[in-house]
């Protein structure tokens, strides 16, 4: 099953939007340190409201951590950014996919994105819009993947 990996969230809330969408959809959820905030934050709770014993959440405290845990498993590195290769529509994703995205701040860093087997964005018709919001993000690129692969009924 595809996974959502966070690499350095900085904003609670949205992670605890992530946290209930992968709940949802019994993904896993891989949070990679240093995180911008405490995982007890009471905003991160309150935004995953009493979903989180359905979370099934990983954390690393660091991309080493992450990456040796990723080699043992498997597949690819799908780095979400908006200066990507190609529209997140436009790949066929697999089930060992692991969906990569960044801080709400800084997005991937360069060297995370040059390791990544794929990089996409999500298009935008507004120029004038640098991002969307992280959790809309992993929302539109998880359920693209699970609709490709089927796991939406």
């Amino acid at each position: 099953m595809v996974k959502v990996v966070l690499v350095h969230p900085q904003i609670p809330p949205n992670t605890g939007n992530i946290a209930r969408t992968c709940a949802a959809t019994a993904t896993e959820l891989h949070l990679v340190g240093p995180l911008g905030f405490e995982i007890s934050d009471r905003y991160l709770k309150r935004a995953g409201l009493d979903y989180w014993p359905f979370v099934k959440l990983h954390n690393h405290q660091s991309w080493a951590e992450f990456f040796a845990r990723h080699q043992q498993l498997g597949g690819r590195l799908i780095g979400f950014t908006t200066s990507g290769r190609c529209s997140y529509l436009k790949i066929q994703y697999q089930p060992d996919d692991w969906l990569l995205f960044g801080s709400e701040t800084t997005g991937l860093p360069p060297d995370i994105l040059a390791i990544c087997t794929e990089t996409v964005y999500i298009p935008m018709s507004e120029r004038g819009v640098r991002s969307l919001n992280l959790s809309v993000s992993v929302a539109a690129g998880l359920f693209e993947a699970r609709r490709q692969l089927g796991y939406l009924d």
